[in-house]
């Protein structure tokens, strides 16, 4: 084989022109690496360019023996969006009881959820214009100043919701792969003002809530109690996370009472480990919700994490008040530095979950997630932190 030679995965000599090409190239796109690395070493004197040459045949075996990514390209997924959002600023205010009759619909399997359910209005399918309960309620939320300057803000923010669209058909494709009967949901798009619903499904529709995502900088989400360390996650790029996570619950519901800390971050864990298979694309920061930072200290000190709760005899508490920060979202963990991030025991379920199907790489996500018991999962998994 010539120096230009390298092997595709499928043991293929080909060259390295023809690797760009190459059906089989691996999840890092190393073409994009060769492209990069040949725009250097082009005026490189032969033998560096040589030297540096070999380190990128070296960097592509490397990559190529990391967990391959299925290849979904040929699985269909045809998206049903609606902007309910755009659909109820658009009433007539005098003519309420009207126009919920035509949103009925068009929204046939949400509205009712969205009105009575995340809203609270309480109207209960009676559209009458007459009605004092749409008039006490949503007329109120229509007209009021705030929140059509709400309705607006999203508005300029989401002028289409195309991006979004594009994870959520990403995700679905790797949905179908892995739930040979998943049927992907129609997706509707919603604002509940400022009531931090970010995404809820509802038999075979999924809401997003976009008034959730227009940015860490928007003002007044801290003037509603949402507190500093979570507003990075305030947007558009988590929409997609938060949706395939509320997808997920919806199949396996988080359980608290009665658990053990080790059972709840094997919970977490698999939560993660789902998010990671579907959304292979999405970067860990956001499947995890963590800073660049906070991501880097986890890295880092993964002996020091799950050694704090070796010592401290944390693995097996049921006190909820004394685990609640290792679980769910925060600033920091309690007694961790402050460089830590909450919700630190989903990232260790994780990587205990993640250790266990490299261990039984003949299980499938379903046969994964119906086992339950978190001990035996850490036993067998043979965690060994680095």
């Amino acid at each position: 084989m010539s120096l230009l030679m390298i092997r595709c995965n499928k043991k293929r000599a080909i060259s390295v022109r023809e690797y760009y090409f190459c059906p089989c190239k691996c999840k890092q796109q190393c073409f994009m690496k060769f492209s990069f690395l040949s725009s250097y070493v082009k005026n490189l004197p032969k033998k560096m360019a040589l030297i540096a040459f070999l380190a990128f045949v070296i960097m592509l075996g490397a990559c190529n023996s990391g967990e391959k990514i299925p290849d979904v390209s040929n699985i269909a997924v045809k998206l049903d969006t609606r902007r309910l959002d755009r659909d109820l600023i658009a009433l007539d205010t005098n003519k309420l009881g009207q126009g919920l009759q035509s949103l009925q619909q068009k929204y046939p399997d949400f509205l009712d959820f969205y009105l009575d359910v995340l809203m609270g209005f309480g109207i209960k399918g009676n559209f009458s214009d007459t009605s004092q309960v749409i008039q006490n309620s949503l007329k109120v939320f229509l007209t009021y100043k705030d929140y059509k300057g709400l309705f607006d803000t999203v508005n300029k923010h989401f002028p289409d919701t195309k991006q979004i669209d594009e994870d959520l058909t990403k995700g679905f494709k790797y949905m179908k792969y892995y739930y040979k009967d998943f049927k992907e949901p129609k997706i509707v798009y919603f604002i509940t003002g400022l009531n931090d619903v970010r995404a809820v499904p509802d038999g075979g529709v999924l809401g997003i809530g976009l008034d959730m995502y227009l940015g860490p900088q928007y003002p007044h989400y801290l003037s509603v109690g949402i507190p500093d360390y979570m507003t990075h996650k305030l947007q558009p790029q988590y929409a997609c996370v938060y949706a395939m996570s509320a997808i997920y619950f919806d199949m396996h519901p988080f359980e608290k009472e009665g658990r053990n800390l080790l059972d709840m971050m094997i919970q977490r864990g698999k939560q993660q480990y789902f998010l990671h298979k579907v959304l292979p694309f999405a970067d860990d920061t956001l499947r995890f919700g963590y800073t660049k930072k906070q991501m880097d200290w986890c890295d880092q000190n993964e002996a020091l994490v799950y050694n704090f709760f070796i010592k401290d005899n944390l693995l097996y508490e049921t006190n909820w008040q004394k685990v609640i920060r290792y679980v769910s979202d925060g600033p920091n963990s309690t007694g961790m530095p402050a460089e830590s991030p909450g919700d630190i025991g989903a990232w260790l379920g994780y990587r205990i979950v993640q250790a266990y199907m490299e261990q039984h790489p003949e299980k499938t996500m379903p046969e994964l997630f119906a086992f339950a018991d978190a001990q035996k999962i850490l036993q067998e998994s043979k965690y060994k932190p680095k």
